[in-house]
């Protein structure tokens, strides 16, 4: 007998051409060029969120009110940046506000208090920053946990480390060394006032920025975002990378927390409540996926400017706290969705 054959159609052929056809679309041009610089999107929001903002109300291109963004922007920035570090390797972590309050209580009631040199105080916060990246690092790489709910659970332990060590008491300015508001000093550039702690955060971001597109850390880091048992099978040992990843944030969160005195002119155990929020809306809405694997801190720049102004343009408007708060979710929820499908487009 005869066998019979049967031709298969040619599917490869087929995925091929529709893969052609999907690329020359301008639509998925559009998705194509984001996926590839993804911090072209937020920048085009800002431009047009001042512009928006800048015709709805005079004040709004105000120089003073300008430096007031800039000033707003310093804290939630720096945090922002220890979050995209987190997220670039697939995770997320509620807990950064209340790891920079704790740090921020320690420094002052060390140096009130305690009546230690600022300089060492500085560096007790910075130990309480690195403690605090260590433990969620340690959890997430070493039992397993995710990271959502590993730092949920630390946000609560840390909120309530931070009431019982301050008494839910607040120190004031004017009761600590100078040194530890000097992040609060402005110099006028170009008509807005800037303060000594915007500029420490372009620093970061420029350090950052660097670490991670010219170094071998920073290429892991997207990788293991990327694909993590890829990742391992390359070589690449994946949880050193990801207690690396917790750790820096810890820092640069010790980092935000002397800005935050020098912002504020104080140190209270209830600062921040906004900041888990924000920080993560500016690293979303800056570019990068929630997924790991892409983004910039650049975009995240550009995701906390975004942040600052619709807060201030609201303000100005006229609209209420509770109101700027929705405004904010919804910016998520769409760039979370925009960021959706982006990931479809086609390797």
């Amino acid at each position: 007998m005869s066998q019979q054959t049967t031709t298969e159609p040619p599917t490869s052929a087929l995925d091929l051409a529709e893969e052609f056809l999907d690329r020359t679309t301008p639509l998925s041009r559009i998705r194509n060029t984001l996926h590839r610089y993804p911090a072209i999107s937020p920048a085009i929001v800002l431009v047009l969120a001042v512009i928006v903002f800048g015709l709805l109300n005079d004040r709004f291109l105000n120089p003073a009110n300008l430096s007031l963004i800039t000033q707003q922007v310093a804290v939630v920035g720096t945090l922002a940046i220890a979050q995209t570090l987190i997220i670039l390797t697939a995770g997320i972590d509620l807990s950064v506000g209340a790891v920079m309050v704790l740090s921020s209580m320690v420094i002052a009631q060390s140096t009130v208090q305690l009546g230690l040199p600022a300089v060492l105080g500085l560096f007790l916060g910075l130990v309480v920053g690195l403690g605090a990246g260590a433990l969620n690092g340690f959890l997430v790489t070493r039992l397993k946990l995710p990271p959502f709910i590993v730092t949920l659970g630390t946000l609560n332990i840390f909120v309530a480390l931070t009431l019982l060590y301050s008494g839910g008491a607040t120190i004031r300015g004017a009761e600590m060394p100078d040194l530890l508001t000097w992040t609060g000093t402005t110099f006028s550039l170009g008509g807005v006032n800037i303060t000594v702690g915007v500029l420490m955060m372009l620093l970061l971001y420029v350090a950052i920025a660097f670490i991670l597109q010219k170094t071998a850390w920073g290429r892991h880091v997207y990788a293991v975002g990327d694909d993590p048992e890829s990742a391992r099978l390359a070589g690449i040992r994946v949880n050193r990378v990801l207690m690396s990843v917790y750790l820096a944030a810890g820092a640069i969160l010790a980092v935000g927390a002397w800005i935050q005195i020098g912002r504020t002119n104080a140190a209270s155990p209830n600062a921040g409540v906004d900041l888990n929020l924000d920080s993560i809306t500016a690293v979303v809405i800056g570019g990068t996926s929630l997924f790991g694997g892409r983004g910039t801190v650049w975009g995240t720049l550009l995701g906390a400017l975004i942040v600052g102004v619709f807060r201030n343009g609201l303000s100005l408007a006229g609209l209420d706290v509770l109101w700027q708060t929705f405004a904010v979710g919804v910016l998520i929820v769409v760039a979370v969705s925009v960021d959706q499908w982006i990931r479809k487009v086609r390797k």
